[in-house]
């Protein structure tokens, strides 16, 4: 699946691109129908500020063409933090003793999803280190289980992700009988030797094990699945075009490739000088590009950035790329009753503190409109059927009145005064670029969401 020295080749060749060969590689990603590995690597090799900005600017039109204002907000729910493995870059690695190690009850998951329901979240990310209590697997279950059960008032998470250890086929069927929208996992990195070097134990030091777990979960019936590196463990070049080898393996094996991809960098994390020495480390400057090539590699695909970046990096990395992005985060089991990060219990360091409310009027602000919407998934657009719509640009005529409507329900029911100003002021400057027909559409969801319905979409 992840040819090395064919990547190192491509590499190699792609230092000889000139300023004419960028250029062009730029304006056939204005066609939005993706890049080759040899085109990527070209713009990864981008250094002239000159080019930086044309690549950036590139990257925010396709950006706008798709996907236009949305941003999609979550909320990361970690159930536990135990683990078999021994990842030297992760505080729940197995031998680290600087980690007080917790996994949730039922009772516990749901007062956490009650708080996260109180703020306005609708979408929540299940989270958990590689080893499960007594129940095993089943364990994960009853959470998803406990997550889409428990109700507060009008809210309710309408959606839940999972981001687990590789599972078997036919665990990976009980996780879609769950119901469960996107499973996501990282391969950390696709470079082998690395890979070995920073895995010495535990089921996940197996590369291969974990490299064909999106292999078993789409031949589960789980057709929206979620890549990701992480940044700094090796050379984040090889890391780019790495991850097109397997994006291409998905997209011949399965016909689509993967729902969303995460840029996670590595952030500081208890026990762990590896978090706070990156043996590769990537810059900011860097971190803009493997973001902007990403939109122009995979345009339709979704990028997802965590709270482990800063509000400034956030901020600017919207235009170009990122769809969606978690907030008010808290990576530790429990964080949400605590009200605060419990840095011994906690995977990595936070870049970005703050709550919900105010990442939504930053966003608002900005131009951005705040969605929670789950229409698609909850409709069957999943899949090889999403992108069906989404290439021709289809998918919009749904999306804009339902990132509205949801937003909307936020802005009624949770959100602070000045957020709601700054909220509906957005939604009728939207309202009036919109085209006939999705205005129309938008403004008969918008009056029923005022008459007191919720959960609104089409």
């Amino acid at each position: 699946m992840i040819n090395e020295s064919l990547i190192q080749e491509t590499l190699e060749k792609a230092e000889k691109a000139d300023f004419s060969h960028v250029r062009s590689v730029l304006a056939k990603a204005l066609e939005m129908k993706g890049l080759t590995p040899a085109e990527i690597a070209v713009l990864a090799g981008i250094s002239d500020p000159g080019l930086l900005a044309e690549l950036f600017e590139t990257a925010k039109t396709v950006k706008t063409n798709i996907y236009g204002r949305r941003l999609v907000l979550f909320a990361p729910l970690y159930i536990s933090n135990l683990c078999r493995n021994e990842c030297l870059y992760c505080a729940f690695r197995a031998r680290n003793k600087e980690v007080k190690r917790r996994a949730l009850s039922q009772p516990e998951i749901a007062r956490e999803i009650e708080i996260l329901v109180e703020q306005g979240h609708k979408r929540v990310l299940v989270v958990a280190g590689e080893s499960y209590p007594r129940q095993g697997f089943q364990y994960v279950l009853d959470a998803i289980q406990t997550v889409y059960e428990t109700k507060r008032g009008n809210g309710e998470v309408r959606r839940v992700n999972a981001n687990i250890a590789p599972l078997t086929t036919e665990e990976f069927k009980l996780l879609k009988g769950a119901q469960i929208g996107t499973y996501q996992l990282f391969q950390e990195t696709y470079h082998r030797d690395t890979y070995r070097r920073v895995h010495v134990a535990g089921q996940k030091a197996d590369y291969d094990w974990r490299v064909t777990a999106m292999d078993r979960a789409m031949e589960a019936g789980i057709d929206d699945v979620g890549i990701g590196v992480l940044f700094g463990l090796c050379d984040w070049r090889f890391e780019l075009l790495a991850m097109m080898q397997h994006i291409r393996h998905l997209e011949e094996k399965f016909g689509v490739g993967p729902h969303t991809i995460s840029v996670p960098r590595l952030e500081p994390a208890t026990g762990s000088d590896m978090a706070t020495h990156p043996p590769k480390p990537v810059s900011d400057i860097d971190f803009r590009k493997i973001v902007a090539i990403l939109r122009l590699a995979v345009p339709y695909t979704g990028i997802i950035m965590s709270t482990r970046e800063t509000p400034n990096m956030r901020r600017e990395t919207f235009a170009m790329g990122v769809s969606q992005i978690s907030a008010g985060s808290r990576t530790n089991p429990g964080g949400y009753a605590e009200g605060e990060e419990v840095i011994d219990e906690s995977q990595f360091c936070l870049g970005d503190h703050r709550g919900l409310d105010e990442v939504i009027y930053d966003a608002a602000s900005l131009g951005y409109i705040p969605s929670f919407c789950t229409g698609c998934y909850r409709l069957g657009r999943t899949g090889a059927d999403f992108m069906d719509l989404a290439k021709p640009g289809l998918i919009k005529e749904h999306c804009d009145p339902n990132a509205l409507s949801t937003f909307l329900e936020y802005l009624l029911d949770y959100a602070s005064e000045k957020t709601r100003a700054a909220g509906e002021a957005l939604i009728e400057k939207v309202l009036g670029e919109m085209n006939e027909t999705a205005r129309t559409r938008s403004k008969a969801m918008l009056e029923k969401i005022r008459a007191g319905r919720r959960d609104v979409f089409c």
